[in-house]
């Protein structure tokens, strides 16, 4: 594990009582902000849109299933990714079974969307074991709308995007390398969270999440390695996509 300090019970405690202040404070801030994000004014979606599910067609409002509030997690899966989704995304996706019933009961409906076609997600998500709702949004504009998918042109224009193709860093070459296309065409897809009300018969946006909040989007297990001494060790982060 390397270097670490050794020290007593008493010393423990004391750096442990200083840390729990801490965590606290940590607490009241996220319980601020809880409150703060349910006070974002809703804004009202006006455009028709159809996603392809494993019950045919349906549109945004029927994504609902009866509910008034839809969380969707935007799952980098494009059209041209051979390999399979991204491993980050299915590291986090590994943990949505057995939060849907949970979020059922409390009038939230959850699925993912992703850019591929239904028969790549089908087979994919049967690859993995996953039963969570996944829709298809393949030749919809909706990902692009709510900004979870750039073009081809907006990733050469973009410059910290267009930066990364033309020299990417070590961990992109091989993110690319297991979804199977290029780092170009994989970057279309962005990962994260949107949020929707249904009041009235109406669909309203009322909230979204997208990197660089790591926390946010990560997978459930980032928040028990956290607990851990060696905390989020980085070359691990691929092992349980690889182990399909």
């Amino acid at each position: 594990m390397g270097e670490h300090k050794v020290g007593t019970k008493e010393e423990w405690r004391e750096a442990r009582n200083a840390l729990r202040e801490r965590e606290k404070e940590l607490d009241r801030l996220s319980e601020e902000l809880a409150e703060q994000r349910r006070a974002l004014p809703w804004v009202r979606v006006e455009k028709e849109y159809r996603l392809a599910t494993d019950a045919g067609p349906k549109t945004l409002p029927e994504l609902f299933e009866g509910r008034s509030q839809l969380l969707i997690y935007h799952l980098m899966f494009g059209p041209n990714y051979s390999g399979g989704a991204c491993p980050g995304c299915s590291g986090l996706a590994d943990h949505l079974d057995g939060a849907v019933v949970h979020l059922n009961h409390r009038d939230v409906t959850l699925t993912c969307v992703s850019r591929a076609p239904l028969d790549m997600i089908q087979a994919y998500k049967r690859r993995m074991g996953w039963r969570f709702p996944w829709a298809s949004a393949h030749g919809s504009e909706f990902p692009s709308d709510f900004g979870f998918a750039l073009t081809p042109e907006q990733i050469r224009t973009i410059p910290q995007v267009a930066e990364m193709v033309a020299d990417p860093p070590e961990f992109l070459t091989s993110w690319a390398e297991a979804v199977g296309t290029d780092l170009e065409d994989g970057l279309q897809e962005g990962p994260g969270w949107n949020v929707f009300a249904l009041e009235d018969g109406v669909v309203y946006h009322t909230y979204s999440l997208q990197p660089p909040d790591r926390n946010m989007v990560a997978p459930y297990y980032y928040q028990l390695l956290d607990q851990t001494p060696r905390g989020r060790v980085r070359e691990m982060d691929a092992v349980r996509h690889d182990e399909y």
